[in-house]
């Protein structure tokens, strides 16, 4: 792929990992991204809720940097934070870079909405038809539970999105 410079807009970014194996299924370059209005009590990334902060980074540059990390044993991207959606703009058009240059790997988001929420806002419809995997739901301490996989609490779901799309209602991945 060819520089195509500074691609607007601008992405808040709390840290990247490589090689993670905890936020999605086989080995996953994870995008931290800043900001987050939930304020969940016992949030597992506190440092990337305020909006404010985080290293302000074209999509352009991200890219680069996911690419860079990425091997052969890379089966996917995930974005966490904060949550995602907050940035969706800008989350979109690193999506669209990734699925362009990259269409092997799946694409897992995190959010602390819930599918009910998010599934008809216009702003967020483009970023789910580039979803594959949609973990749902704010973190609640109270319903922490280390049995479920990828999960911090037992309300969040792992939603595959494709097939959920596909069947207008709710298809949860099977693990």
């Amino acid at each position: 792929m060819s520089d195509t410079g500074d691609i607007a807009p601008l992405i808040s970014v709390t840290g990247i990992e490589h090689d993670s194996v905890v936020n999605g299924l086989g080995f996953r370059t994870v995008v931290f991204l800043q900001g987050c209005p939930r304020h969940c009590r016992g949030c597992h990334n506190p440092e990337s809720i305020p909006f404010e902060g985080g290293r302000q980074m074209t999509v352009w540059a991200l890219f680069q940097e996911i690419i860079a990390g990425i091997t052969p044993l890379t089966k996917g991207i995930t974005f966490s934070g904060g949550d995602p959606l907050a940035q969706p703009a800008a989350l979109l058009k690193i999506m669209e870079l990734l699925k362009k240059e990259r269409p092997r790997l799946d694409i897992w988001v995190y959010t602390g909405s819930v599918w009910e929420e998010i599934q008809s806002l216009p702003v967020i419809k483009p970023v789910m038809q580039l979803t594959d995997v949609l973990v749902d739901g704010p973190f609640i301490e109270e319903k922490k539970d280390f049995s479920c996989p990828f999960r911090g609490s037992n309300n969040q779901r792992l939603i595959n999105i494709p097939e959920t799309l596909t069947a207008g209602k709710i298809v949860e991945l099977n693990l």
